[in-house]
């Protein structure tokens, strides 16, 4: 179900929206007075709006107080992508944030191929866009979940915020996507008991040896999706959905004592 993220929360009761905001729930959902709709508010609870009056330039909205039945949490997904060529990082961004991914931490590696136009982009609004980007998905998807995303960081910072990521919980688990297979695993192996998931994808010419060893001296298990070649943006989105639908269907699957 599609949802709307405020930017403000209510005051008294009743928010205002213009520009941007009024154009897409006035414009593109087309909503009129009296419609009822879902929204976000900044620290992440779900409310209920009411259109109470609309003109060519603001909607005037009332929060209603019903309830809202709260969502099953699942274990938080980090992706750890490579950076791509041009601008196939915007459309995993994008995919990314519709599977309910938690965080997206974009680095440099090896095999990276920048283009000087993406070299000489200003980070603040590469960043700034790249959020645009995940407003619109969370709003088209209707996904619950907050994404963040960190600029485009090195690999040590990267290993670092691997370090973070496996200090903030219990049972964190790592997956490396690589194109080879250097150990024999598999998703549910991997994911059995975890209380959290990050999964490591390429650029277009995978990790190299030395960068794969690094990987998996960091705590990484590798694993490799069946015998296709795939590019970039299907290997994230695949290897995102692969983990969400275990983690969605752990009790069925797990075996009980």
């Amino acid at each position: 179900m599609k949802q709307f993220l405020l930017t403000i929360a209510p005051k008294g009761g009743v928010v205002v929206l213009t520009g941007d905001d009024y154009h897409y729930l006035a414009r593109v959902r087309r909503y009129k007075e009296g419609v009822v709709f879902k929204a976000v508010l900044p620290d992440g609870k779900e409310i209920r709006l009411l259109v109470q009056k609309m003109d060519e330039f603001r909607l005037i909205c009332q929060r209603l107080e019903q309830e809202i039945s709260p969502t099953r949490t699942l274990p938080p997904i980090t992706l750890f992508q490579a950076l791509p060529k041009g601008v196939k990082i915007d459309t995993i961004i994008r995919q990314a944030t519709e599977a309910g991914v938690s965080e997206i931490v974009p680095f440099v590696s090896e095999y990276c191929v920048l283009k000087q136009d993406v070299a000489r982009e200003n980070k603040n609004g590469r960043l700034e866009r790249w959020r645009r980007i995940i407003r619109e998905a969370r709003q088209q998807s209707g996904s619950n979940v907050e994404t963040e995303i960190c600029n485009v960081c090195a690999m040590d910072e990267m290993a670092a915020r691997w370090g973070a990521f496996r200090s903030a919980y219990r049972k964190p688990s790592g997956l490396l996507l690589h194109q080879t297979p250097l150990a024999e695993s598999s998703f549910h192996q991997a994911l059995e008991d975890c209380d959290a998931a990050a999964a490591l994808v390429g650029p277009e010419g995978g990790f190299s040896k030395r960068e794969a060893a690094f990987f998996m001296n960091l705590g990484f298990i590798p694993l490799v999706m069946g015998q296709s070649v795939m590019r970039v943006e299907t290997a994230s989105v695949y290897a995102i959905g692969a983990v969400k639908t275990i983690l969605l269907e752990v009790e069925k699957w797990t075996k009980k004592s």
